[in-house]
């Protein structure tokens, strides 16, 4: 059977079959493999060979042809100075089977709905994976197009058409693997508790379920599903994970670059479950349920590496509902150029970092890298002969580089009786988590003028409104004046993906908006997102910050009075060289890093 639809994130075959294409109703074989590659001018003789000898000792019926030759790492003859990498020969595979070629996206995939479409047995059997179950129609990605001894039963018995895609054979193991066991221990973990959620009627019964603790966070079957869940999250780039329990269905949320996404549903007594053990995990007190919680728990990555999470919990009307942002530690080794700094504005930055004493402030809102920014500078400036603290709630990510000290009120340790414990620690920077009060902000001071270089964040629209924030909390001007160095405002935009993104046309009013008032031609290299299964069809991968530099030289520092007007005091900066977000944001639309439709969703409102 031939499929003539493209289903979500997958491509129309791109290459052009010959009239002679491989043995029907078996599964491939290396030798017909390297024969058509090389007929098709991708596999020169020699390198065939080579990939024969290195096949000697394996069990060939047992490994993927296409595994085999991208294990060899031969050259790629249409393309020199490259190897034959296993997603382009699947792509081939497809053009040959006259099928889509499909890179899974397991974010998209209803695991606990096509995991009941076969038996893991039999999709092992005919390497093949259930990817969408729809009401007349099921989607499975195969690695092996031209077995499709398996169509007819599946249709007769699923009664419905089988539309078929192609994926590579390592996507289609390993899924077939994480997919069929989550769906196990999902599904008898719900067969433990061996209640039936449909016949719940209200809010007081859901409770009285909920609190039965039939099924507890150790069972086998849970832990497996958390770890699966954290570990998934990491490979996805995720930041958060959501576990959100409803009714009947709870939903578990990614959020990947900035936007959230559904990728897995659990039966609310089993998201209890779930929630209890990761709270376990957290050092929470897991038979309190009626306030909310923090904790923070370390796991490894696939690769080895520790990663921070930091537990919140609260209660909802089915149950606690538990948010984990992740830390990743690789997030800080990056340079400022990687950040998002361009060269002058990396320059700037480091002569701000650089002093020797002052006060140097990041600022916006939740979720726009302020973090990120802060603990990249604070390793950087973490030499040997540096003393480097830290006050915060919470410690976001742990370093053995810097000194870090945790806000922790019930024993009144905030964060002005921090700084005051630091002053005494004998510190060279001293990084506040957050200026929230006069207190703080008076110790703040009193550290810059002590000869410290205090590092901070607030929360504001732009570089110029720290100024009037500080004076709103009673701040003296003249303070303010003597002691602040800097300010820099940033946000978040994502940045288009490098493997689908086109060169496109600029919307010229959009343009003329962002540059108001600033010399800047329209971009002769923006370009448009298109979307690829490498970035999830969204046409953006990654996100890049934008920053608004304000450095307070004498003539802007005579602005600060008791009484500054917002207005006129960003009127001075702009004066004295302020470049406002909007023309960070211009500038990364023109090196065609992002777009202005994007741009505009982060940029305050004024400007």
């Amino acid at each position: 059977m031939v499929a003539t639809f493209t289903p979500p994130g997958a491509e129309s075959p791109r290459f052009e079959p010959a009239s002679h294409d491989f043995t029907p109703n078996r599964r491939l074989d290396l030798e017909e493999t390297l024969h058509m590659l090389g007929r098709d001018g991708w596999l020169l003789p020699e390198d065939a060979q080579q990939v024969r000898s290195a096949a000697r000792g394996h069990a060939r019926a047992e490994i993927h042809p296409l595994v085999l030759i991208a294990n060899a790492k031969v050259p790629d003859a249409r393309h020199p100075g490259t190897v034959l990498q296993l997603e382009t020969m699947t792509e081939w595979l497809a053009g040959h089977a006259r099928l889509p070629h499909l890179r899974i996206d397991p974010t998209k995939i209803d695991v606990a709905k096509v995991g009941q479409v076969v038996t893991p047995e039999y999709a092992s059997r005919y390497r093949i994976l259930p990817i969408a179950l729809e009401a007349r129609e099921v989607t499975i990605a195969t690695s092996e197009p031209f077995d499709d001894r398996w169509v007819g039963d599946l249709s007769k018995l699923m009664r419905r058409e089988v539309k078929r895609v192609v994926a590579n054979p390592l996507d289609v193991n390993r899924y077939l693997m994480e997919f069929y066991g989550v769906t196990r221990s999902v599904a008898r973990a719900r067969d433990d508790k061996g209640r039936d959620t449909s016949t719940l009627l209200n809010l007081e019964q859901l409770i009285e379920i909920g609190a039965s603790g039939d099924l507890t966070a150790d069972d086998r079957h849970v832990v497996r599903i958390v770890d699966w869940l954290l570990s998934y999250a990491h490979e996805q780039r995720a930041s958060d994970i959501h576990l959100e329990p409803r009714r009947d269905v709870s939903r578990v949320r990614f959020r990947i670059d900035g936007v959230l996404h559904k990728v897995f549903e659990l039966p609310t007594q089993v998201m209890g479950a779930v929630i209890a053990r990761i709270k376990t995990l957290g050092r929470m007190d897991i038979a309190e349920r009626r306030r909310p919680q923090d904790g923070r728990l370390k796991m490894r990555s696939p690769g080895g590496r520790e990663v921070e999470m930091r537990l919140s919990s609260m209660p909802t009307a089915f149950g606690e509902k538990c948010v984990m942002r992740l830390f990743d530690p690789d997030i800080v080794l990056k340079d400022y150029t990687q950040l998002g700094f361009s060269a002058s504005e990396q320059a700037m930055w480091q002569k701000l970092v650089g002093r020797p004493n002052g006060i140097v402030l990041v600022t916006g809102p939740t979720g726009s890298g302020k973090t990120t920014t802060l603990y990249t500078t604070l390793l950087n400036l973490a030499q040997p002969q540096v003393n480097v603290c830290t006050i915060e709630d919470p410690i976001e990510m742990v370093s053995a580089e810097i000194n870090q000290m945790q806000v922790q009120p019930a024993i009144d340790v905030t964060f002005a009786s921090g700084v005051r414990t630091l002053l005494r620690q004998d510190p060279d920077i001293i990084m506040i988590g957050e200026i929230r009060d006069l207190d703080t902000a008076q110790m703040a001071i009193q550290a810059s003028l002590t000869g410290h270089l205090v590092l901070s964040t607030l929360h504001t629209n732009d570089a110029p409104s720290a100024v009037t924030r500080l004076i709103d909390l009673g701040t003296p001007h003249y303070l303010i004046a003597s002691t602040l160095a800097g300010v820099i405002a940033q946000r978040l935009v994502r940045r288009l993906c490098s493997h689908c993104s086109k060169p496109g046309p600029v919307d010229i009013e959009r343009w003329a908006f962002l540059t108001r008032g600033f010399a800047r031609g329209v971009p002769t290299h923006a370009r448009i997102p298109v979307g690829c299964p490498e970035c999830r069809n969204t046409g953006f991968l990654g996100r890049v910050a934008i920053y608004e530099m304000m450095i307070i030289d004498s003539g802007l520092r005579a602005a600060i009075t008791p009484h500054a007007d917002l207005l006129a005091f960003r009127a001075a900066a702009l004066e004295h060289g302020l470049l406002p977000l909007r023309v960070a944001a211009a500038d990364k639309v023109a090196e065609g890093v992002t777009t202005i439709p994007e741009v505009l969703t982060v940029l305050p409102p004024e400007g």
